[in-house]
């Protein structure tokens, strides 16, 4: 036990936390997306696990082809959008349930992501060629541009939802019949509000590829869980410093900052020595207990109000 504490090396962890935030930060845009679906619509959209490898596979290939890396965002962006409102279509259109229809769409994004890359499972881009908007060999430049994209991004969030339209979604996803009787056409806010999801999510998609240098038909696997990490971890964590005056944006801000601690919490799994194998699993344990804060807090309010009028009543008595 005393040679395993003395193989680790805390100076190393510190180094690696420049890395963990750049990730955390363009996952926090991925969780962004995952917000948008999950909170605010009220929707399971598992499509974000197919758009987010969209986003990487259009990025790495048309770098090849000689678009500039900030174009292939703005491509990422468009196809993002595309594949959320196809998942919108299927649910509103045809009556599927929206977690199917999301299965569904991200099921056929398999193929088309293998299709974007002319049927390779990857695809490598060099990072020393171009100019990428993120890098993994400039974690301090990529810090800084994405932390400002980020800024924007919630800034733009902000606004729309304030709008009439955004408004609408938010309607739309907290009563659906009281939207109806309003006169929102809440069909067409569940596809907008889809589509701008997994636009984001594919955003996010593009920017990993340019900062780990390739993309991967299987680099979404999985990222419908990380983007509940970070928007779970981030609520919690906002709602213990901020309470009642965490507003609308905040809980954006505390999304991003959700998605980086829990890749600060990745990377002290890994700087420990534990097997990398095993994180999903931690990541399970983590949204879990995450999770479960909220419901266990509230548990623990009514038995003390219920203590509260007990004795009070042994009191009267």
């Amino acid at each position: 036990m005393g040679a395993y504490f003395a193989s680790l090396n805390f100076l190393d962890f510190l180094g690696r936390l420049p890395a963990a935030a750049a990730q955390g930060l363009f996952w926090g845009i991925m969780a962004l997306g995952v917000y948008i679906t999950f909170r605010i619509l009220d929707i399971a959209d598992l499509t974000v696990d197919g758009t987010f490898a969209t986003g990487g596979a259009i990025s790495a290939v048309l770098i090849l082809k000689g678009w500039t890396p900030w174009a292939t965002v703005g491509a990422a962006l468009v196809l993002g959008l595309l594949a959320g409102a196809v998942t919108g279509l299927l649910h509103t259109k045809l009556g599927i349930p929206a977690i199917l229809a999301g299965i569904l769409t991200q099921y056929a994004l398999y193929s088309i992501n293998l299709a974007i890359m002319s049927f390779k499972a990857n695809t490598a881009i060099s990072s020393t060629t171009r100019n990428m908007v993120m890098s993994g060999l400039d974690v301090n430049g990529s810090l800084l541009i994405c932390g400002v994209i980020v800024i924007v991004l919630i800034a733009l969030m902000y606004w729309f939802f304030g709008t009439e339209i955004g408004e609408a979604i938010r309607a739309t996803g907290t009563n659906q019949e009281m939207s109806k009787a309003q006169g929102i056409n809440i069909d067409r806010m569940k596809v907008l509000g889809l589509a701008l999801s997994n636009g984001l999510v594919a955003v996010a998609g593009s920017l990993s590829s340019q900062y780990s240098g390739f993309a991967d038909v299987n680099a979404g696997r999985g990222s419908i869980v990380i983007g509940l990490a970070a928007v779970i971890i981030g609520e919690v964590v906002g709602n213990a410093i901020l309470g009642k005056k965490l507003n609308f944006a905040g809980h954006l801000a505390f999304v991003v900052v959700g998605a980086i601690l829990y890749y600060v919490v990745y990377t002290l799994i890994l700087w420990l020595k534990m097997n990398p194998n095993l994180m999903k699993l931690f990541t399970a344990i983590i949204v879990a207990l995450f999770l479960a804060v909220p419901y266990l807090r509230s548990r623990a309010k009514s038995s003390f109000a219920k203590a509260g009028k007990n004795s009070k009543k042994m009191e009267a008595k």
